[in-house]
């Protein structure tokens, strides 16, 4: 029979271990071991009965156990000195703290962190990949040093699916319903002990309301929101249902939600809690875009601020960073524009912003764009004066791929930059490994390195020796072995086999053999089934009697993905083969919780996207970060950091000319040739430096690449580097420019003195530019000459240039004018280019025209050339490329170039 309603009935703790639900509500305890012990110690199989969660753990233990526990005089005294250790951390100074204020000014108050899912910890299920993986680390990252953030997101009442297998080996799907009273959430509530709640009118009269859960993710809060209340109806109870799912409409509510909401919960709890009001706003990806409008909106309805829409812009533009996860236009949300006007027009209005307004910021105005679409990617570029890619590559990938929002620019101008990710050392280093660092360079030091990223504190570590390592990586190998066995009797199981059909798996994998991973979500340019490409190669490789290989793979298909899912069942085609299936297998359900056994398991961290795809790929950091070796094409951040001593570059066929879809017959053609080097490469260098051992049968040159990747990439993968960078190139001139925008300013007079308008930068800003934008038509460059008597010039000479520039309605203040100069291809193409302003000489005349001068040093030989650009100029801008505008010369004024000797 089932029941017709489900709830939690809560263990009551004896009051001498009440502290254990401090620890078990602080998420912090996912990434530090010793709090992991603890809890584990409170009862070893009922802990991993319930999946290593502390507050399932809490709640079934036997009654019995905890009132041994609580006159345990050990256990006790474990237990007090863990909470106190909790509560230093929630309360002393970390790195932030610490640090000095950078040119930008003083670091923010705080920060709010917006994204739509979380990979926090496998019990709390709120994430579908790799963009909610780098969300959890960015917290986990922001709480280890201090920064003051905020995190935004939505409550998930059927998180993200379970995979399982059928017998012929596709993947089903199942939502199970997820308890808040099971998990380390907690609700948000009034001083009256009434839940807060966010209220977003909708088309029709109906309202969309939501309560805001919190997760304390160390020093963190994330403000979980969630509309599956009785406020709602059915419908809008379901907005927040699955992560990723339903249709148009269903995403375009949960946007709303995770934005607009998002905003109103961010305001509900500073004011509870007295916590200070963000001075950022951090948009991961698109989905939350909305968050500027709202933000809009509350400067236009206050009275105080009494701003106009353009002016209020420029206020939420200048404390906005948007970062782009997509090297793909595919990867971008966009909604039927009519479907946005329904909601963002009549009683569904945002009060002040105008529904033409809102529709302006996502539309596609570039060539190629769709007139009838709202792009998500689109408003959060042009609500964010700061935007950022996850990798060097990615940052390229990304300007060229929204190089039409600024018309007049070369891809290398837009103003999109990169922060490359990195990945939360604590959550993904095994224990042992940690283990293995701290005896060689103290647990202080260790501890250190892995939270801030200083290259220095990993000094030391090269000294670590060679049979240490060995041994240490051959442990971990055993431990993956015991894992798949498990997961893989599990998975048979459910696809309907008896355990007297199972007993091969005891005998799958081995300790001992060369062991690559592959493990990532399945769409088609990830190629999950590039090595499938020659079957008889790779039958060869895994039986190999002298070098064998054996590969872990793991992976989920969108459920709406039958391509993905065919992979899928084509990797298990093979791996099922009784012939190869000792030496491949493919483990269902792939979760932080399987990856934190992968990623130490491997010798071999595969990674074969489709290139330049991949925006950056940080399941590779994962294993090296354990001393696994990355075999991966040069795309997102192995093209960054790849050495040629820390793993192996699988060759692309860029020559091939091919287009970038995954689908295509030019694509079909590059996974020949790729999957073909990709089989030489592991024979002939990677099995064969595994298995080349020395006379104390050590592999050394295998050994020495792993020291070296621990020493050289640990650093530089973490997120506290990342998060780091964020603070000081973007949050820290972000919160700058959003106090110099928000200061008061002379306003009307008063009775009883003089007047100040607060927000005063941002109205003055908004209209330079609306001069700007209008005169812009009438800038032209007229006329450039140079002092050049000859055509090839000797290095180190400078050409003197004068230009005439016609600047219609505006002054010499309001512009910049550059000269472009570097190395020209072919086609009179510059690249390397270097930029030098030149200075105005006199006033303008009576037709508006200004000469400008300056002297060109030509500091490089070969093939040279320059050219003319007029920009507009402001103290208050991030980018000359901001408004879009460049004024460059007409064909016919002539573009000096000549060869240097």
């Amino acid at each position: 029979m089932k029941a017709i309603r489900r709830f939690t009935v809560r263990t009551v703790l004896p009051e001498q271990l009440q502290p254990l639900h401090e620890l078990a509500l602080n998420l912090r305890w996912s990434w530090h071991p010793e709090t992991r012990d603890l809890f584990r110690s409170v009862d070893p199989d009922v802990w991993a009965a319930t999946g290593e969660d502390p507050v399932r753990l809490l709640g079934e233990v036997p009654a019995a156990r905890l009132a041994a526990l609580a006159v345990d005089r050990r256990f006790l005294r474990r237990l007090g000195d863990l909470a106190d250790d909790l509560r230093d951390y929630l309360a002393g100074p970390r790195w932030y703290q610490g640090a000095e204020q950078t040119g930008a000014g003083p670091l923010p108050e705080a920060v709010a962190y917006f994204s739509p899912e979380y990979g926090i910890a496998a019990a709390l299920p709120q994430y579908s990949g790799g963009l909610g993986i780098l969300a959890g680390d960015h917290l986990k990252a922001a709480s280890d040093l201090g920064v003051p953030i905020i995190g935004v997101g939505l409550f998930y009442r059927h998180g993200y699916f379970r995979q399982s297998l059928d017998r012929d080996g596709w993947q089903q799907e199942r939502y199970p319903l997820l308890d808040p009273d099971e998990l380390a959430v907690s609700l948000l509530r009034e001083g009256d002990g009434t839940p807060c709640r966010v209220d977003l009118a909708l088309p029709a009269g109906r309202t969309l309301a939501a309560h805001i859960w919190k997760a304390q993710v160390g020093r963190v809060p994330l403000l979980l929101l969630d509309s599956d209340i009785e406020a709602n109806s059915a419908a809008e109870r379901d907005v927040t249902d699955r992560l990723y799912g339903g249709g148009s409409e269903h995403r375009l509510l949960q946007e709303m939600l995770l934005g607009i909401g998002g905003v109103r919960a961010v305001r509900t709890y500073c004011r509870l809690t007295g916590h200070p009001a963000p001075e950022v706003f951090h948009t991961n990806e698109g989905h939350a875009g909305f968050l500027g409008v709202e933000r809009i909106r509350e400067l236009v309805a206050d009275r105080g601020c009494d701003l106009d829409f353009a002016a209020a812009l420029e206020s939420v533009r200048a404390g906005t960073l948007f970062t782009t996860h997509t090297p793909v236009p595919a990867g971008i949300d966009r909604f039927d524009r009519e479907l946005v006007a329904r909601h963002f027009g009549g009683d569904a209005a945002l009060p002040g912003v105008p529904v033409e307004q809102v529709l302006a910021l996502g539309a596609e105005t570039w060539r190629g764009g769709d007139g009838k679409l709202f792009n998500m990617a689109a408003m959060g570029l042009r609500l964010a004066q700061r935007a950022n890619g996850v990798s060097t590559l990615h940052g390229e990938v990304s300007r060229s791929m929204f190089n039409g929002l600024w018309p007049g620019f070369d891809a290398a101008d837009v103003p999109i930059t990169s922060v490359t990710n990195g990945v939360h050392a604590a959550t993904w280093i095994d224990p042992a490994v940690v283990r293995l660092g701290a005896a060689e360079i103290g647990t202080d030091r260790a501890e250190s390195a892995m939270t801030t990223g200083d290259a220095k504190r990993w000094t030391g570590l090269e000294r670590i020796g060679n049979t240490e390592i060995w041994e240490l990586r051959r442990s971990l190998r055993a431990q993956l072995v015991d894992e798949a066995r498990r997961r893989l009797r599990t998975s048979w199981r459910q696809r309907g086999a008896g355990d007297a059909e199972l007993g091969w798996v005891s005998s799958v994998l081995d300790p001992d053999v060369l062991t690559i991973g592959f493990a990532r979500r399945v769409p088609s340019y990830k190629r999950l089934t590039l090595m499938l490409r020659d079957q008889q190669r790779l039958r060869a490789l895994l039986l190999d009697p002298a070098r064998p290989v054996q590969i872990v793979v793991a992976g989920k298909a969108h459920p709406a993905d039958d391509g993905g899912k065919r992979l899928i069942q084509q990797m298990i085609a093979f791996a099922d083969d009784p012939a190869v299936r000792h030496r491949i297998v493919f483990l269902p359900d792939y979760d932080m919780a399987m990856a934190q056994h992968l990623y130490p398991g491997c010798d071999v961290w595969l990674n074969n996207p489709l290139r330049p795809l991949e925006a950056c790929g940080t399941s590779g950091m994962k294993a090296a970060l354990n001393g696994c070796l990355n075999l991966s094409v040069l795309d997102g951040w192995w093209d960054e950091w790849y050495d040629g001593q820390n793993g192996w570059a699988i060759p692309t066929a860029d020559g091939t000319g091919g287009p970038l879809d995954p689908d295509s017959r030019e694509a079909e053609r590059r996974d020949d040739i790729e999957a073909a080097a990709l089989y030489d490469l592991i024979e002939h260098q990677v099995a064969a430096r595994f298995y080349d051992r020395g006379a104390d049968g050590l592999p050394h040159r295998w050994i020495a690449m792993v020291r070296h990747t621990l020493v050289t990439l640990g650093p530089k993968v973490l997120a506290g580097r990342m998060v780091r960078e964020y603070v000081e190139r973007l949050y820290a001139p972000a919160a700058l420019a959003q106090r110099e925008l928000a200061a008061a300013g002379p306003g009307e007079a008063q009775a009883g003195g003089p007047a100040t308008a607060p927000h005063a930068g941002a109205r003055e800003l908004a209209a330079w530019k609306a001069k700007v934008r209008e005169a812009w038509p009438a800038v032209r460059v007229e006329h450039v000459e140079a002092e050049c008597p000859d055509e090839a010039q000797e290095l180190g000479s400078s050409l003197a240039l004068r230009v005439q520039v016609a600047l219609g309605a505006l002054d010499p203040g309001d512009v910049e004018v550059q000269v472009v100069s570097g190395r020209v291809d072919e086609s009179d193409g510059i690249s390397d280019a270097c930029l030098l302003a030149l200075k105005p000489v006199g006033g303008s005349d009576l037709d508006g025209r200004t000469r400008y001068e300056g002297s060109l040093e030509l500091c490089r030989t070969g093939p040279f050339g320059y050219t003319v650009r007029v920009l507009p100029a402001h103290p208050r801008l991030a980018s000359p490329a901001e408004l879009g505008l460049v004024a460059l010369p007409a064909e016919s004024a002539g573009m000096d170039a000549g060869l240097l000797r």
